[in-house]
């Protein structure tokens, strides 16, 4: 029986992979700008996007659980700032979605989303705040906390990348059929649609919290 099992049991072990494949493969906006870049900058180009989604979830877990949550807690006015900066931020990036040019225009005059800045957009990821949260609250343990966020960490990292990949993929695959130009705009703009309404539920929080 390895270190893990003595943690987790199995069938915890098992409910935590399924969670995580549940919302990793699911829309969110990581998955829809994966969706975007590979069609417009292909699968290569988008490899940092994706490396840094999953290795920023990771740390952000391990954070998360170790401390920042009761931070967090403590003064609640962080939650909002952080809520508020994401916000905008996203809403910025959905304007560049929405105006990025054809496949070959965003070759030479765009670039993806790099390493670092997919790990750092993570915290202002309402899904990956939600996901992490649950996570920690979820597949825990009082008696072996720390362990237990480490392999948390571990079994998203491990089904994190094969997960978001296949937004990736997709993209790619569409991007034989999006050779119009005016195609490719209309995507664009419907994925940055996208993105606007996977914000719906933190504006409507922020509205009700200082209108």
């Amino acid at each position: 029986m390895g270190h893990a099992e003595l943690i987790l049991s199995p069938d915890i072990l098992l409910a935590l992979t399924a969670f995580a494949f549940a919302t990793s493969i699911t829309p969110g906006p990581n998955n829809l700008m994966l969706l975007a870049s590979g069609v417009n900058f292909g699968l290569w180009r988008t490899v940092p996007h994706m490396l840094g989604i999953g290795s920023g979830f990771m740390l952000m877990v391990v954070l998360v659980g170790l401390g920042f949550s009761q931070v967090a807690a403590a003064i609640p006015r962080v939650t909002w700032v952080i809520k508020a900066a994401g916000t905008a931020y996203m809403l910025w990036l959905a304007w560049k979605i929405a105006h990025s040019g054809t496949i070959g225009e965003g070759r030479q005059t765009a670039s993806p989303m790099t390493f670092l800045q997919a790990a750092a957009f993570q915290w202002v990821n309402p899904k990956a705040w939600a996901m992490a949260v649950t996570a920690i609250g979820a597949y825990t343990l009082p008696d072996q906390f720390n362990q237990s966020i480490l392999i948390v960490a571990l079994v998203f990292g491990v089904i994190n990348l094969p997960s978001v990949s296949i937004w990736a993929l997709f993209g790619v695959w569409l991007r034989r059929y999006l050779s119009n130009p005016v195609v490719v705009r209309r995507f664009n703009i419907g994925m940055a649609l996208l993105l606007v309404l996977s914000l719906w539920p933190v504006a409507v929080e922020l509205i009700n919290r200082f209108i």
